[in-house]
């Protein structure tokens, strides 16, 4: 459990285990508390980093909107593996880490040892479909803005992620949960990388995006967990974990 700062702006991290490093990021409005059956699962035979982005948990919630970007997501994930001595590390994430993983890939392929994207798509090609998403983004950073955390009511993340208050999680929704261009879905076809593409079998809405990712990366695994939503390794862990361990396993690290 630690701290990497960058201008100001503190950022947890856990560290657990040894061996090969792999670093897990969380998805918007859940916290690296998110990953404690992973961490468990995996720490034996690997390093296993979690975080909590900018916003969230217990990294620090700057009043600055322009502290919230993907650029700085992938800075500060860099800083996390400078922080611990890897040069590099499997890069995994679920949702908004998915697309997080897929930015630091896109801008540190030499740091990404492998690639793991759970519950999660690339972005958009066409502006009017990126508009979109970024309506229900925008309408979600106003919910935060006059609801404050009750606005998480029902998620499944709300009891444990450990928000302090929501205005992180509004500058987050506009600045990281909304995608502002196409370099994301672009760069699939040029990851070199081995890839798990890991989906749950009742989170519908991500069906055609994980499709699209898996028939776009050389060489990607596609996995579907059954009886699991967007929160795959929350609703079933034990498949979840097998999916990814054997993965993981058979890279060769």
């Amino acid at each position: 459990m630690a701290f990497i700062e960058r201008d100001g702006v503190r950022v947890y991290f856990e560290d657990h285990g040894t061996g090969p490093g792999v670093l897990l990021s969380h998805g918007f409005s859940a916290s690296s508390t998110m990953w404690r059956e992973q961490v468990a699962a995996l720490r034996e035979r690997y390093r296993v980093m979690t975080w909590d982005m900018r916003g969230h948990g217990q990294s620090d919630y700057p009043d600055d909107p322009a502290a919230y970007s993907e650029a700085q997501s992938v800075a500060d994930m860099a800083a996390i593996l400078d922080a611990c001595g890897l040069q590099q590390a499997v890069i995994g994430g679920l949702t908004l880490g998915g697309c997080a993983s897929l930015a630091f890939h896109l801008r540190h392929p030499q740091r990404t040892a492998a690639l793991m994207l759970f519950d999660t798509g690339p972005g958009f090609k066409k502006d009017a479909a990126r508009e979109a998403w970024n309506e229900t983004a925008f309408a979600q950073a106003d919910r935060f803005k006059t609801d404050g955390l009750a606005a998480l009511s029902g998620s499944e993340a709300v009891d444990i992620a450990g928000h302090r208050e929501a205005t992180g999680l509004a500058h987050a929704a506009r600045g990281m949960l909304a995608q502002f261009d196409d370099g994301l879905i672009q760069s699939l076809p040029e990851i070199a990388v081995p890839t798990l593409v890991l989906v749950g079998s009742e989170d519908v809405k991500f069906h055609p995006a994980t499709d699209y990712m898996a028939g776009k990366i050389p060489g990607a695994q596609k996995v579907v967990i059954d009886a699991a939503g967007h929160a795959a390794n929350i609703d079933q862990p034990a498949a979840f974990n097998a999916a990814m361990t054997g993965f993981l396993d058979g890279l060769n690290l």
